[in-house]
């Protein structure tokens, strides 16, 4: 007997719930760290779930960011997220009600996007709502259970690892950034150009200064603007 397509995604999701761990109790002992308000992290993880985006708007309000820089900052950060949604709608079943979409859309990390899209199917077969659900629900529960326990109990842990925390938000970024580099030139391409137009705002005297937001926001669209150009009929997901 077969057990419940929810149960099955359940159980595909556990090692993205292990690895989440990790990352989100380094979230909540940043969030603390910083000095802001408990409330502030577990919220971000209840209703943004979005690791990069969460660290990177805990760093700006901790460097007194204007909320526009915040805003767009993390929009731009996620922006990967539409493209990942109309992707995933297609291997959706044709019959799931736009609100099931709508809850499986707010699910949706690089992680259970990349489960969803390595699954095999059977000819002319969809993903169920129930299946996918599993995997985002464990991952989702996971990732808030880390922030709390980041926030509460971080406390526990030496002075010295409380306040290297921040430095989990680049460890993060590097995750993410060197294996897609691999055999990318255009990744490579945009990465680098993103990482030397900060080093320019940020380094070079006579190059007009930018808060750190801007900064971000800057280099990120410079990136995008080359890895467009020199690159145009890439696709980055190959």
């Amino acid at each position: 007997m077969k057990r419940p397509l929810f149960l099955q995604g359940l159980q595909q999701g556990i090692p993205i719930a292990l690895g989440y761990l990790p990352i989100a109790i380094a979230f909540g002992l940043l969030t603390a760290s910083e000095g802001l308000p408990y409330l502030t992290g577990i919220m971000m993880s209840l209703t943004v779930f979005a690791g990069a985006s969460q660290f990177v708007a805990v760093n700006l309000m901790s460097l007194g960011a204007a909320a526009g820089e915040i805003i767009l900052t993390t929009f731009i950060l996620n922006f990967r997220h539409f493209l990942m949604s109309a992707s995933l709608s297609q291997r959706l079943e044709e019959s799931t009600p736009k609100l099931f979409r709508s809850i499986l859309s707010f699910g949706i990390t690089d992680e259970t996007f990349s489960l969803a899209s390595v699954i095999d199917l059977d000819e002319n077969k969809k993903l169920s709502f129930s299946f996918l659900l599993g995997p985002m629900v464990i991952s989702f529960t996971a990732w808030n259970a880390g922030t709390w326990v980041g926030l509460f109990m971080g406390n526990i842990l030496p002075e010295m690892l409380q306040n290297s925390m921040g430095i989990a938000l680049y460890v993060m970024f590097i995750g993410l950034l060197v294996p897609s580099m691999k055999g990318s030139l255009p990744i490579v391409v945009v990465a680098l150009s993103a990482m030397l137009t900060h080093s320019a705002i940020t380094f070079i005297p006579w190059v007009p200064g930018f808060s750190t937001g801007w900064n971000i926001i800057l280099s990120t669209m410079v990136g995008a603007f080359l890895g467009t150009i020199l690159f145009p009929k890439e696709d980055l997901y190959e």
